[in-house]
């Protein structure tokens, strides 16, 4: 008999709680933000995240009304920022910019990550989204992505590629280019853009699917060619280079990047986050400094973002498991 009156009374005082930790939760929300926020970058400064997280974090200071730091968090692929990220308070203050490599890739291709995009974070705006650039050195004798694949055609494993790692964008990119042309090419694989983009200028490498960030200036300046970009359609900075989707039909890959909260952050705060930066994306001399670096500026709802998120996330795990382009 006192059984159920003992449940009973530990339901009511479990209601009471969970009411009062709800409205907590949204006394801080309604508060947020009250002191300094973090964008932890999972990369080293200069690439592309770093830079939609440096053009965006001044911005968002003035909006907020309080200091946005950029914190560098380089290390496993971008898994050590993302672990950080998703282990930290839930509360908007430490955000993650993300890109396609952690958040789409990592968890097909790595054995342990440490997170699961899905359960451990909430999308909250995307920046921006670039293709790759298929660039070749300046003096190659492949004049069209047709050329490259003749000669690939011609001699397995004759034609060697940069990446700037083990199942990067990128190296997938490539990976998925051969299988769709039936040809076998050699990976080398680089720890970053940099060195793969200098042996490339230097011949050591045929091609590279580089950021448009990290390549550009070198095509602007002839130091190499590019071939194709990896998205259908023309780069608007680089109007006369095919897409590889009209030699190679459906082939679609880019490389995006934007904020991440930890998935338990208040539905207020994300909505506020999102409508702020939203806002700082429609501004017209943001938006011409994306697009020259051959970002298109894309935002929307933290749901489309999620959704493409998760589809970017399947595409590549089928990617590699049919390939087995996994990291250690």
């Amino acid at each position: 008999m006192h059984a159920p009156t003992s449940n009973r009374r530990r339901f009511i005082q479990a209601g009471a709680w969970l009411a009062a930790l709800a409205m907590t939760n949204g006394t801080h929300a309604a508060n947020w933000p009250e002191r300094t926020l973090t964008v932890v970058v999972p990369y080293a400064p200069g690439g592309q995240g770093d830079v939609f997280a440096r053009l965006v974090a001044d911005r968002l200071a003035r909006a907020l009304g309080q200091p946005v730091i950029v914190d560098n968090r380089p290390g496993a692929s971008g898994a050590l920022g993302a672990r950080l990220v998703a282990k930290a308070p839930a509360d908007g203050y430490t955000l993650l910019l993300g890109q396609t490599g952690e958040m789409a890739i990592n968890l097909s291709a790595m054995k342990n990550p440490g997170y699961d995009t899905v359960r451990d974070f909430r999308a909250v705006a995307l920046v921006g989204d670039a293709p790759l650039v298929l660039a070749v050195p300046a003096n190659s004798p492949f004049k069209s992505l047709g050329d490259l694949i003749q000669a690939a055609r011609a001699l397995p494993g004759g034609v060697a590629y940069a990446s700037s790692g083990t199942a990067t964008p990128g190296h997938l990119a490539a990976v998925a280019l051969a299988s769709a042309t039936k040809t076998e090419m050699t990976h080398v694989p680089y720890k970053g853009a940099g060195q793969a983009i200098t042996d490339l200028i230097g011949g050591q490498v045929q091609f590279f699917f580089a950021s448009a960030s990290s390549i550009m200036a070198h095509v602007q300046g002839g130091r190499v060619r590019a071939l194709a970009v990896s998205k259908p359609g023309r780069l608007a900075s680089l109007p006369r280079v095919p897409s590889v989707a009209d030699t190679v039909p459906g082939f679609d890959f880019s490389l995006w990047g934007g904020f991440f909260a930890p998935r338990a952050t208040p539905d207020a705060v994300v909505q506020r986050l999102s409508s702020e930066i939203g806002r700082i994306l429609a501004d017209p001399e943001l938006r011409q400094r994306l697009e020259a670096d051959g970002s298109a500026v894309a935002p929307g709802s933290p749901e489309s973002f999620e959704r493409r998120v998760r589809d970017d996330a399947d595409k590549y795990a089928r990617l590699v498991k049919a390939t087995g382009a996994a990291l250690d």
